[in-house]
C-alpha cells in the first residue's frame, strides 16, 4: 500500500517533517519518529507518526474542504472490564465531557460550539472514541481540549451520580423499554457464557448503580494513556504544524502500565441454545445468532458478501422470498459484528400478523441449505461486491468518515491504513470461499436464537 514514488517525488515527505518537528524546542516534550505513509486512494496519502510516549498520530490531508475532523481513539471497551463492574468503559466516556484541571464543567462544549465544532463519542465492546469535526481555524483548540483531557480529568462525586442517572435512563430507554433492544441483550448474553462480548457495553443495571468514584478513577488512570490512544486529524491543515501542536500538548504525558488481556475467544456453542421471551410487540419476532470470524480474516470477508448476497436489500434471496413473496415476515435484516475477537452474525426478523417466526425460520433454512449446496452465482457474487464498495467508499467521502475508518482499525487490528486492505479483501473473495464459510458459520448446531412472543397472546 505505500507508494515510493509518492513520497520520493514529495516536496516534504514525512520523515523530513518529523525531523524538523523534533528540532523544535519543547522542554519536556516526548520525542517524534515518522513511522509509514500509505496511499489513501488515488490522491491523498495517510502518514503515521509516533511520540516517544507510545502516543499514535494519524495524518491525512485532504484540502476538499476548509474543515477538519480530529478524533481520540482509545483501546479501551467493554471487554476491558471486570465481570462485576460492567458499564464502566461507557460511564467515562459520559464523565470525559465534564471539567478538568484547567477547564471548568461546561467549557469543553462550550468553546467547542463557539469554533463551530460537532463533538460526540462513542463506546462499544473493543474501542471508545471521541470526535470533533470543526472549521480548520479550530485545530489547536482541538488539540488542546483533548489532550487536556486525556490526563487531567475531574472526578467528583456529584458529577458521578450525575451521569450515573443519565446511564440508568438511556438503558431503561435502549433495552428495557425497547424489544429489539432487550432482544440483542438476550441474545449475546445466551450465546457468550465466558467472554466479554456476553455482556452489554451500557452495562447490567445493578452493576451501573454501585460503580462507584474509585472504579472510574483507577479504569481512567490505566486506560486513559497516550501508549492506549491513537490521535486521527483528517482535513485541511498545515502536517508540520499539526504535528508540533500534537506533540507540545501531549509530549510531557507518561505512559501507563497497561495489564496484560486475558481474554480469549470462545468457541461457538455445541448444541443449539433458544429462548423464548414474552414481551410488548404486536407480532411475533425474532434475533438469530450465528457465532461470525473476527474482523481482518477472510472468512469475515466472506461473510459479509454472503450476507449481502442474502439478505442486503429488497432483491437479495431472504428478502424476495420471505418478504416479498411468501409475505411471511414484515422486515429482515442483519449484520456481521466488526469484533476484534469472534462475535456474531445476527438476523432479525420480524413476522406478519398471520405468520410466525416459526415457519420463516424454516424457509431462512431452506435458503441457507441451498447456498452450503450449491453456492452462489457468478452475477449475485458481482453485485454484492459492487454494493459493498459503493456503501464502503461512501461512508469515507467525508473527512469525519475517513478518521472514523482510519481510528476504527487503528483501535482493533492495530493498523490504520488497514482500511483500503478491507475493501480489497471484500473483491477477493471467491464463491468457493462464500460457500464455505456458509458452510462452517450457519449451523443451526450451534446458533442462538431469541424468540419473542407477544404479551398479549
Amino acid at each position: 500500500m505505500t507508494n515510493r514514488a509518492m513520497m520520493n517525488g514529495a516536496t516534504t515527505n514525512g520523515a523530513e517533517i518529523a525531523r524538523r518537528v523534533r528540532r523544535a524546542r519543547m522542554s519536556g516534550c516526548a520525542t517524534v519518529e515518522f513511522r509509514a505513509e500509505h496511499c489513501f486512494g488515488p490522491r491523498l496519502r495517510l502518514r503515521l507518526y509516533e511520540l516517544g510516549n507510545g502516543l499514535r498520530v494519524w495524518m491525512l490531508v485532504d484540502r476538499s474542504a476548509p474543515v477538519i475532523s480530529y478524533q481520540t481513539w482509545y483501546r479501551v471497551g467493554s471487554r476491558h472490564e471486570n465481570a462485576r463492574k460492567t458499564g464502566l468503559a461507557h460511564l467515562l466516556e459520559h464523565l470525559m465531557f465534564h471539567g478538568t484541571k484547567h477547564f471548568a464543567y461546561g467549557e469543553f462544549d462550550r468553546l467547542m460550539e463557539q469554533a463551530g465544532a460537532e463533538v460526540n463519542a462513542a463506546t462499544w465492546t473493543d474501542w471508545t472514541y471521541y470526535y470533533a469535526s470543526l472549521p480548520a481555524s479550530g485545530l489547536e483548540l482541538a488539540v488542546s481540549l483533548e489532550a487536556d483531557r486525556m490526563r487531567h480529568l475531574v472526578l467528583e462525586e456529584e458529577t458521578l451520580q450525575a451521569e450515573k442517572e443519565v446511564v440508568q435512563n438511556e438503558r431503561r430507554d435502549r433495552i428495557s423499554d425497547d424489544v429489539e433492544g432487550m432482544a440483542a441483550e438476550t441474545l449475546y448474553k445466551t450465546s457468550f457464557r465466558r467472554h466479554p462480548y456476553g455482556r452489554p457495553t451500557i452495562g447490567w443495571m445493578r452493576d451501573i448503580r454501585r460503580l462507584n468514584l474509585d472504579d472510574c478513577q483507577a479504569f481512567y488512570r490505566t486506560y486513559y494513556a497516550p501508549n492506549n490512544a491513537a490521535v486521527v486529524l483528517v482535513g485541511d491543515f498545515d502536517e508540520g504544524d499539526a504535528l508540533r501542536l500534537v506533540r507540545r500538548h501531549y509530549g510531557a504525558y507518561h505512559p501507563a502500565s497497561l495489564p496484560e488481556e486475558s481474554v480469549r475467544p470462545e468457541s461457538p456453542p455445541r448444541k443449539p441454545r433458544h429462548t423464548r421471551q414474552t414481551w410488548p410487540t404486536p407480532t411475533e419476532k425474532a434475533l438469530i445468532g450465528y457465532r461470525a470470524p473476527a474482523i481482518g480474516t477472510p472468512e469475515h470477508a466472506a461473510l459479509v458478501v454472503l450476507h449481502e448476497i442474502l439478505l442486503g436489500g429488497p432483491s437479495s434471496r431472504a428478502q424476495q422470498t420471505l418478504v416479498e413473496e411468501r409475505e411471511l415476515l414484515s422486515e429482515l435484516r442483519g449484520s456481521v459484528t466488526p469484533f476484534r475477537d469472534p462475535g456474531m452474525y445476527e438476523i432479525w426478523a420480524s413476522a406478519r400478523p398471520s405468520s410466525s417466526v416459526a415457519a420463516a425460520i424454516r424457509e431462512l433454512d431452506a435458503i441457507f441449505a441451498r447456498v452450503q449446496d450449491h453456492g452462489v452465482s457468478d452475477d449475485e457474487l458481482e453485485i454484492a461486491k459492487n454494493q459493498i464498495e459503493l456503501g464502503f467508499l461512501s461512508e469515507l467521502e467525508p473527512c469525519g468518515g475517513k478518521a472514523e475508518q482510519i481510528g476504527f482499525y487503528d483501535a482493533v487490528l492495530g493498523a490504520g491504513n488497514y482500511v483500503f486492505q478491507q475493501l480489497e479483501d471484500y473483491q477477493r473473495v471467491t464463491r468457493e470461499q462464500v460457500r464455505e464459510v456458509a458452510r462452517k458459520v450457519i449451523a443451526q448446531t450451534s446458533r442462538t436464537i431469541v424468540h419473542v412472543i407477544p404479551a398479549a397472546a
